[in-house]
């Protein structure tokens, strides 16, 4: 479905990587507004372009068929870092979502645990959104990020 105009409240991050907008979705204290901040710090340290969207409160609405992504007006500007407090940090108003990144909780099947990276896609406000799930406190995250990100920008 396109040009569905209702909007959706996600408990989740959005930042910009590059040119490309991309959630952060997990629980409560998975590591989605650290890892933004990485994101953003390994990024910028390239000098690529990248910037928050919002922490923790993101509205999403298709419009003509794109995923946009904005922050909660009461916290735009604003993130969280666990033990320090709320920082101001420059944002952008909206984004176009191409893709989520699936913070879950550890995955283990039959007690061993899944190491292999899992790409699958989501339907978000009618659209079909690639998806990237990785575990909760995955070491090489930041790698499979990178990828995840190639693999949207040559779609």
């Amino acid at each position: 479905m396109t040009g569905l105009r209702s909007t959706r409240w996600m408990h989740a991050n959005a930042v910009v990587l590059r040119e490309t907008g991309v959630l952060l979705r997990g629980d409560s204290a998975a590591g989605k507004s650290a890892l933004s901040l990485e994101l953003i710090a390994e990024a910028r340290g390239k000098g690529e372009f990248a910037s928050l969207v919002g922490d923790d409160r993101i509205a999403l609405e298709n419009r003509s068929g794109k995923l946009i992504a904005r922050p909660h007006s009461a916290i735009k500007g604003s993130i969280e870092v666990r033990g320090t407090g709320i920082i101001s940090l420059a944002f952008e108003r909206s984004v176009v979502i191409r893709g989520v990144v699936d913070l879950s909780a550890e995955q283990r099947i039959g007690g061993v645990r899944q190491t292999e990276v899992k790409w699958e896609a989501e339907e978000i406000c009618g659209l079909r959104v690639p998806m990237l799930v990785l575990e909760r406190r995955d070491w090489l995250r930041r790698i499979k990020i990178g990828l995840f990100l190639q693999h949207l920008e040559a779609r």
